[in-house]
C-alpha cells in the first residue's frame, strides 16, 4: 500500500506497506516496551507533571492544558515519546495549543521514523478520521493498524486481536481468524493491556466456556484499567452467571461496580492491589465501611514517599537548636530599622542585649589568621530573645585574638513542603513508607507475610521493560504463592522475581472482622531476605 507519489522523501504517513491480511497464518509476539526509545528520570518526572494538571479526577475546567502542552514539549525535547503522542494529541484537539492536524501529523511522524509502535497505530486511526489533509481510507487505516500490531503496539493488537475472533468474515465489522485473534489479544494482555483482557476473557467465557480461566483473566483487566471488565463481572456476580459458577454475590457486585464507575471517570486508573479489597472466590472479602474512596485508594498502586532528612541544626541542643522542619529565612528582615550601609543589621558586641529575637551567629571582629576563620567557620546560629546578653564564647580564643561580634542571620521559617510524587498528585496511586527492616522474598517461594509486595526482575532479562513497571504489585496473603509471570503470558521464571514488601496489610478493625486497612508507615533501613 503506497497513498501518493513524490519526488521529495517519502514521509512516514506514506510509508509502503503490506496490505491488511484477515487471514494470516502466524503471528508473532512482539512487546513494544522492547523497542521503544528508553526514557530519562527527567523527562519522565516532566511527563508526569503534564499528567497531573491534565488528569481525569479534575473537572474539565481546572485541566490546564496550557502548562502541559509547555511541559510535554520539554519533555519530548528530551526524547519522552509519550509524551510526544500526548502534544500530538493537544494539537490535534486544540487544547492549550491553536488547533493543528499538521503539526499532530508531524510530531507523530517524528516517532514514527524512532520505531514507536503507539505512533503507527495513531496514524492508522489518523487514516480512518481522515485528519487534516489524509483522506479517509479504512483500507489505509488497517494496514497500519497491522504494522503497529507487527511492532509490539498492545492497543493495535487489541484492536485487531478481537475484529478476527469471528466464525466467519463480516467486514468490516469483523473476520473468522480466531487463532491469530487469541494470539494477538494474549500478547496484548501480556503487556498489561485492558481492552486486551476484557476482549480474551470475553471469548473465553461465551465462546470457549472456560469460565475459570476467563474469570481471572477479566479480574486481571480490572487490574489493567479495564472499566468493563469491572462491569462485567459487576454483572455476572450480581446475577449468578455461569462464569461465576452461578453465584449470586450483591457485596462482590457492588465492589465491582464501584471501581468501574472509577474508571470511568478516570481511565488512567490501575488498581494492581485489587486482591486487597476483592479477592476472588473463595477467599473472603474483607469487611469495607461503604466509602468509595477508601476501596478505590486501596486498590491503587503505592509509590513509597521521599526520605525526608532532617533540617540543619535539628540534632543541637541548647540556643542553637533549630526545630526539625524549620530553617533559617534567606532573607533576615529585623523588626527595626537599624541598618548599616547594604542594608545589613548593625552587629552587636559580645554581652550586650539583643535588640530583637532571633537567630545570632558569633564571629571575631578581625579574623587575622587561619586560626581565626577556622573558629569563624566552626560557629553556629544561637537563639536570642530580645533584651538577653549575649554570651561570652570565646572556647579556643585568647585575649590577644580580639572581640566576638554577634550578627543577626534571621528568624525561623517553615521548610518549604517536598512536592508529591506525580502520581499521587494525579490520583492514580498512593504514598506509603518503606518498612524496616525491608523485606524481600523470590517469587517461587510461597509469600511470608500478608501485605502489597512490588515485583521486580533484573534489566537484563528478557521482558524486564514490559515486566519492570511501577505498578507491578500484588496484595498477597502469608502462605500464598507470588503471582506466576507464565499465567499473564510473560514468558518469565517466578524464581526470576524479586518481590519487595511494602506492608498495607488489612487489619482486624471494630467489625470484629478484617476490614480494609489504609497504612502508612515509618522510613526503613535494613533488608530481610527469603528464598
Amino acid at each position: 500500500m503506497q497513498d501518493q507519489n513524490s519526488a521529495a522523501p517519502v514521509l512516514p504517513r506514506f510509508t509502503e506497506l503490506d496490505a491488511f491480511d484477515p487471514h494470516r497464518q502466524s503471528y508473532e509476539c512482539k512487546h513494544e516496551a522492547d523497542v521503544n526509545p528508553p526514557l530519562t528520570a527527567e523527562a519522565d518526572a516532566l511527563f508526569q507533571q503534564g499528567m497531573a494538571v491534565t488528569g481525569h479526577d479534575l473537572w474539565p475546567e481546572d485541566r490546564d492544558y496550557m502548562k502541559a502542552a509547555k511541559i510535554w514539549a520539554q519533555a519530548a525535547e528530551q526524547g519522552h515519546w509519550k509524551a510526544q503522542l500526548n502534544l500530538a494529541g493537544l494539537y490535534l484537539k486544540g487544547l492549550g495549543v491553536s488547533q493543528d492536524p499538521d503539526k499532530a501529523l508531524e510530531l507523530t511522524e517524528g516517532l514514527m521514523r524512532k520505531g514507536v509502535p503507539a505512533a503507527w497505530d495513531n496514524m492508522g486511526a489518523y487514516y480512518m478520521g481522515g485528519v487534516g489533509p489524509l483522506k479517509q481510507d479504512a483500507t489505509v487505516a488497517y494496514a497500519f493498524w497491522q504494522k503497529a500490531a507487527d511492532m509490539g503496539s498492545m492497543a493495535a493488537q487489541a484492536y485487531l486481536g478481537e475484529k478476527l475472533l469471528g466464525t466467519h468474515d463480516e467486514p468490516p465489522a469483523f473476520w473468522g481468524n480466531r487463532a491469530i485473534g487469541l494470539k494477538m489479544l494474549e500478547c496484548g494482555y501480556a503487556q498489561g493491556s485492558g481492552k486486551a483482557a476484557f476482549e480474551l476473557g470475553l471469548t473465553l467465557d461465551n465462546t470457549d466456556g472456560r469460565h475459570v480461566l476467563a474469570l481471572k483473566i477479566l479480574h486481571e483487566g480490572v487490574k489493567f484499567g479495564s472499566e468493563r471488565s469491572a462491569n462485567y463481572l459487576g454483572s455476572s456476580f450480581r446475577h449468578g452467571d455461569e462464569l461465576v459458577d452461578r453465584r449470586i454475590d450483591v457485596a462482590r457486585a457492588e465492589r465491582y461496580s464501584v471501581l468501574g464507575d472509577a474508571l470511568w471517570h478516570n481511565p488512567d486508573l490501575r488498581f494492581p492491589n485489587l486482591d486487597k479489597v476483592l479477592p476472588l472466590p473463595p477467599a473472603d472479602l474483607p469487611y469495607w465501611n461503604g466509602d468509595k474512596k477508601t476501596l478505590i485508594d486501596a486498590a491503587k498502586a503505592l509509590v513509597p514517599a521521599p526520605v525526608i532528612k532532617p533540617t540543619p541544626g535539628s540534632e543541637r541542643t541548647g540556643r542553637a537548636h533549630i526545630p526539625d522542619g524549620h530553617v533559617l529565612s534567606a532573607n533576615p528582615v529585623p523588626p527595626l530599622i537599624e541598618m548599616v550601609g547594604g542594608g545589613q543589621v548593625i552587629p552587636q558586641y559580645e554581652s550586650t542585649l539583643a535588640r530583637f529575637t532571633g537567630y545570632w551567629l558569633p564571629q571575631l571582629l578581625e579574623a587575622r589568621d587561619e586560626h581565626h576563620l577556622q573558629w569563624d567557620r566552626a560557629q553556629v546560629p544561637q537563639r536570642y530573645a530580645r533584651g538577653e546578653a549575649f554570651e561570652q564564647n570565646r572556647r579556643g580564643l585568647s585575649p590577644h585574638d580580639g572581640r566576638v561580634m554577634w550578627h543577626y542571620v534571621g528568624v525561623l521559617a517553615r521548610r518549604a513542603a517536598q512536592a508529591s510524587d506525580p502520581r499521587v498528585a494525579q490520583g492514580v496511586a498512593r504514598t506509603t513508607r518503606l518498612p524496616a527492616p525491608r523485606q524481600t522474598c523470590t517469587g517461587s517461594a510461597t509469600c511470608p507475610r500478608t501485605g502489597v509486595w512490588f515485583g521486580h526482575i533484573k534489566d537484563d532479562l528478557p521482558h524486564a521493560a514490559t515486566f519492570n513497571r511501577w505498578d507491578r504489585q500484588a496484595y498477597v496473603r502469608t502462605g500464598q504463592p507470588f503471582p506466576d509471570p507464565r499465567e499473564l503470558h510473560l514468558d518469565i521464571a517466578a524464581s526470576d522475581v524479586i518481590w519487595l514488601w511494602l506492608d498495607n496489610a488489612n487489619q482486624p478493625g471494630e467489625s470484629g472482622m478484617v476490614e480494609v486497612t489504609l497504612s502508612d508507615l515509618h522510613d526503613a533501613q535494613g533488608v530481610v531476605s527469603h528464598g
